[in-house]
């Protein structure tokens, strides 16, 4: 399979995964919040993912899927893409489901990126050139939790890690574009120009 080769690239992300997971949930029980849904979903958002390693595990796991599915998922991201470019052409912030959302749920729960993990609780990052940056929790959270003291969820070793991991597998590709894609972007991407 095209996907072979990067198999110990998906392994350590599989295992950066873990340890993201982990730590959100810890952090997230000690808070008492849990997420089911609400009306400002974070699958509304228009998250941009910065990676490749992120980009080929998606990929790989979409190309799991059965081929039925994976028709209609492309369909509705090309359908997310083309209203996104006319809500931005209209000076609008656009608001929708993402492509992988079925009845409320990721069907591809596994292979959703960084950032679909870490969302909703409050975070710190310490960025290298600058003072520690606080990212703030969901509304949600904020509804269940938000007079709650701050409780450490330091992102700092998981951006830290995610970028080693993404200048080995970049070293061995060759490959040194920018990466900057949402979701319904990455499912319609020509493979065949990165691999």
């Amino acid at each position: 399979m095209i996907f072979d080769k990067y198999i110990n690239f998906f392994n350590d992300l599989k295992f950066l995964y873990a340890r993201m997971d982990e730590m959100y949930d810890a952090v997230a029980d000690a808070y008492g919040f849990h997420c089911s849904g609400c009306s400002d979903n974070c699958c509304l958002t228009r998250f941009f993912h910065h990676t490749l390693i992120e980009f080929l595990y998606l990929r790989k796991g979409f190309a799991d899927l059965d081929e039925s599915i994976r028709e209609e998922v492309r369909y509705r991201a090309l359908n997310v893409n083309e209203k996104v470019l006319c809500a931005e052409d209209g000076g609008h912030v656009s608001r929708i489901m993402c492509p992988l959302n079925r009845e409320g749920l990721c069907i591809l729960y596994e292979y959703r990126p960084m950032i679909c993990r870490l969302h909703g609780i409050p975070h710190e990052f310490q960025h290298p050139a600058r003072n520690k940056i606080l990212g703030p929790g969901c509304h949600e959270f904020d509804a269940q939790c938000g007079q709650k003291q701050y409780l450490t969820f330091n992102r700092t070793p998981f951006y830290q890690q995610m970028a080693l991991l993404e200048r080995r597998l970049r070293e061995m590709t060759g490959m040194t574009d920018k990466f900057k894609k949402t979701v319904a972007q990455m499912l319609v991407k020509d493979l065949e120009k990165i691999l």
